[in-house]
């Protein structure tokens, strides 16, 4: 075999060795790019889910019952009254739970946006928060466990929707200031101008305090610029 023979054969072979390195090559990058994307594709899933469950678990809707469920009755109204009319006396109210009225001097202030029966304020003193444009949930006291945990949830989610400013207060009810309608532990109360608003419920239902602070925003109050 001449000595160019041998070279081309060398050539030969060196260059089948650089193809056969190349295309190992090729099959590393692509199995490097398709765990990538399987790594990317697993990321950008578990990012979609955590972000759908913070938007369920953190939307008004989300919590509670349906309002289909919570048999919540119409909306009732009543031409308001007592603003400004401050006083230091019980105030025998017009409805249970108040919708306006005459009240404490001051509203309770900075309020929680929850409070339970052992320090919720006194029923006049959250009466001139109602002034101020507050939406107020009243629970009853018996209400279970797990309704009142919904309750606190979406007093904490109601602070921070626009349609509240921040007005919104959840507080047991105080039954020595009158029953609430039967077999409705949970109401809604705003104090709107001409019109006071209320709506009882059998249920908790973020989706119904989603509806009545929409129809009854902060802006229609009284005093909606105050505190």
């Amino acid at each position: 075999m001449g000595k160019r023979t041998v070279e081309k054969d060398r050539k030969a072979r060196v260059e089948e060795m650089r193809r056969a390195e190349k295309a190992a090559e090729r099959r590393r990058t692509l199995l490097v790019m398709g765990a990538a994307l399987v790594v990317v594709a697993v990321l950008v899933g578990l990012v979609v889910t955590t972000v759908v469950r913070y938007t369920r678990d953190n939307s008004l809707d989300a919590l509670g019952v349906p309002v289909a469920d919570a048999d919540c009755g119409d909306v009732t109204t009543e031409a308001s009254q007592g603003a400004n009319d401050h006083v230091d006396t019980p105030v025998d109210y017009t409805s249970v739970p108040p919708k306006f009225g005459a009240h404490r001097p001051a509203p309770e202030f900075p309020s929680s946006g929850f409070y339970t029966a052992e320090d919720r304020p006194e029923l006049e003193t959250l009466v001139h928060n109602l002034e101020h444009g507050y939406t107020i949930l009243w629970y009853s006291e018996d209400l279970p466990e797990d309704q009142v945990d919904a309750v606190q949830r979406i007093a904490d989610l109601a602070r921070d929707e626009s349609a509240t400013g921040g007005k919104f207060i959840a507080t047991a009810w105080d039954p020595a200031r009158g029953e609430l309608p039967a077999d409705t532990p949970v109401a809604m109360t705003h104090w709107g101008v001409p019109d006071g608003a209320a709506q009882y419920c059998g249920a908790v239902s973020g989706e119904a305090v989603q509806a009545f602070v929409d129809a009854h925003p902060a802006s229609d109050s009284p005093e909606p610029n105050a505190q």
